[in-house]
């Protein structure tokens, strides 16, 4: 492991493009300076949010990769944010000052698939495999969300340390699927399913025109549930699109292409006006 050669106390990652204020939150603690000074001990949270509980119901247990979203780990791994008017609607809250122990978990992982790529993509596979095998015996079927807070093109990381092409060459049974805001997303394997994400900002007009015309599944946040459950029982459309209920649970991929994915703000996003929440 890459701790074992260096000091007890030294950080394991460059942090120089962190904003000064998070910088001395990781040093001024010991507490934190630790946490930094190793590499995280697992990537995946397993059905960790109320939505991806839901799809127990239907036997699938979901595993998903949080990450700092956009430019907040010193990388842009939010490609489209500033386009889609999304870094402040975002459903990940970082705000300013201190960190939460949950963000700066986050962080730590970014740095991490930042900084030392293909020991990330080893311990990722290595994880997804573990997971797997576990959800089988409990008598589930494993689904893996890559994106839970990033929008990063998985479909171009290669795995050299394990002489495959993707991650998703190495799980071929096993079906993964994202959101994402970057329309023109290529050479996407069987395996791994998008569902486009709505912003109503003019500027991203065109890429939603794009996601319209490729057909295209598209989520759309609503500003509340009422909202959602009207358009449902009158036969609404947007986008000229036909609505189809997104709470339900996360498996998106059983879903038809071609439709509104229903889904409805939450907490700080509910008071959103930047033309990500609708209504």
């Amino acid at each position: 492991m890459l701790m074992q050669t260096k000091a007890q106390n030294s950080l394991a990652y460059d942090i120089s493009d962190l904003s000064l204020d998070i910088q001395l939150q990781i040093l001024g603690s010991d507490q934190n300076r630790s946490l930094f000074s190793r590499l995280p001990e697992k990537l995946l949270g397993i059905d960790t949010n109320a939505k991806t509980v839901k799809g127990e119901k239907y036997g699938v247990k979901t595993a998903i990769l949080y990450l700092m979203p956009a430019m907040q780990s010193g990388v842009q791994l939010c490609p489209m944010a500033k386009t889609a008017g999304c870094e402040k609607a975002c459903l990940f809250t970082a705000g300013r000052g201190a960190m939460s122990n949950v963000m700066l978990s986050r962080l730590r992982k970014t740095l991490y698939f930042n900084q030392f790529r293909d020991q990330f993509m080893v311990q990722l596979a290595s994880e997804i495999a573990r997971e797997s095998i576990k959800a089988k015996r409990q008598g589930y079927k494993l689904i893996v969300r890559l994106n839970g807070t990033s929008d990063i093109r998985f479909e171009n990381i290669a795995l050299p340390l394990i002489g495959a092409p993707t991650i998703f060459d190495v799980f071929p049974d096993i079906q993964f699927y994202d959101y994402t805001k970057i329309a023109n997303r290529k050479n996407v394997p069987a395996n791994y399913d998008l569902t486009f994400s709505y912003s109503g900002i003019e500027a991203y007009q065109p890429f939603v025109a794009k996601a319209v015309a490729n057909g295209e599944r598209i989520a759309v946040v609503f500003r509340d549930r009422a909202i959602v459950e009207r358009m449902l029982a009158n036969g609404e459309t947007f986008l000229g699109l036909p609505i189809v209920d997104g709470d339900d649970s996360d498996i998106r991929h059983l879903e038809p292409r071609g439709v509104i994915v229903a889904l409805y703000a939450k907490g700080k996003a509910r008071r959103d006006q930047s033309g990500f929440v609708v209504g």
